[in-house]
Formats: C-alpha cells, structure tokens, sequence
C-alpha cells in the first residue's frame, strides 16, 4: 500500500492533499472522474469500467494511485509491470495494457508503464497529475525498475497538422515553441521524449499519434 500527505499551495492558502493507493470502493467515483476529464470527441467506450479498475486494485495495487484533496477525490493514475525493450519501441496502447485491463501485468518486467492517468479539471491548476507522476517515480525506485514509460497524447496536433508534420510538431513542442495540453505537462513533470507512435490510440485530436515518454531510474 502507498500513501503520503503534502500541502500545495492556491490561491486560497495551502491545501491538504494525499496520495494513496486505491480501492474498491473509489471505483464508482474514478469512472465518474474520468467522465469529466476526457470529454467528447475522447471515445467514451475508453473511459474506465468497473471490470479494469477491479482489475487494477487486484493484480498491482503498488501501481494504482489516487488523490484527495482535503478529502475529495481529484484523480488517479494506473499502471502496470511490463518487459521494455528499447530497440522495439513502438508499440499500441491496447496492446501494452491489455486495453486498460492490464490482465498481461508482468510482475517481472522491467518497466513501469503508464496506463492512465486523469485530474478533475476543476483541479488542474493544482499540479496534482504532476505529483502523481512523481509518486509513480517512487515506485520505479522502490522497485528497483529501469524506467517509467507512457505514450502522451498530443492533443494540440490537430490545430497544426495541415502545416506540420507528426514529427515537427512533437519537435517544436520539446523545444518550447509550442505548447500542447499534454505533453508540455510531461515535459514539466520530467518526461523526455523517446519515439513518436502512430496508430497508438484511437483519438482524433491527435491523429491518432502519441509520444513515447520516459523517466530513467537515476539509480540504475
């Protein structure tokens, strides 16, 4: 089990928050959640079901992480063991986490792989998927793993992709020139870009591409 309490400041004075892991009865509450932090056009048939996060809560608890704020649910992240080879690194997000039900969790991998990871938009200004990241961090450590990894949607892509290509676009973003929802939030969260994927998720804002991101265990 995980759990550990901070306070982050707002504009109305420092907030109590903890992070823990979830549970059974958080599940009713995650989906609802995830319902409002991927609205339409995202295909509602990807929002979590109460099947996956039984799942989640079952096969690797240590991956599976939620957060309050002073006592309201405000976002979760979910992951999974997998076997990283870094010379095959393109891969679909179905395929990797067994489309959200992570059945092919590897206790043995060597890699801490994002499956998800959502905030409560009324609590975005709060920072609190990047210290959900950064507990996911802990557990790559405390694991003794070679890295975290997760494809980031580029969901900005669709307002550039008549002048730029897939690869442009990611490229302007790592270096600053432009700003994209998510992985501009990775990039601060301490991602780095590892191979652009095409055909990784079905989402139309960012035809359908993704970034593979990682964070290396700086122990190992």
């Amino acid at each position: 089990m995980y759990k550990k309490q901070l306070y982050l400041p707002s504009g109305e004075g420092n907030r109590k928050v903890t992070i823990r892991t979830y549970q059974q009865q958080d599940i009713a509450e995650l989906i609802g959640i995830q319902q409002e932090s991927f609205p339409p056009p995202f295909p509602s048939e990807l929002w979590w079901n109460e099947e996956q996060l039984t799942n989640h809560v079952n096969l690797f608890p240590q991956g599976a992480l939620c957060i309050e704020v002073e006592g309201t649910l405000a976002g979760s992240v979910t992951s999974l063991l997998t076997h990283f080879d870094p010379e095959n690194p393109k891969h679909t997000w179905e395929e990797v986490t067994d489309n959200g039900y992570i059945r092919n969790h590897d206790p043995k991998g060597n890699a801490l792989y994002v499956v998800d990871i959502c905030i409560r938009p009324s609590y975005r200004k709060l920072d609190l998927g990047k210290w959900l990241l950064q507990s996911l961090y802990e557990v790559v450590v405390h694991f003794h793993l070679d890295r975290l990894l997760g494809g980031g949607r580029m969901p900005g892509y669709h307002k550039y992709a008549h002048q730029l290509t897939a690869e442009q676009y990611m490229d302007q973003v790592v270096k600053g020139k432009i700003k994209d929802p998510v992985l501009s939030f990775l990039l601060r969260s301490g991602r780095t870009p590892l191979a652009l994927v095409d055909n990784y998720l079905e989402d139309e804002e960012s035809h359908h591409y993704a970034v593979l991101m990682e964070w290396k265990n700086p122990f190992v």
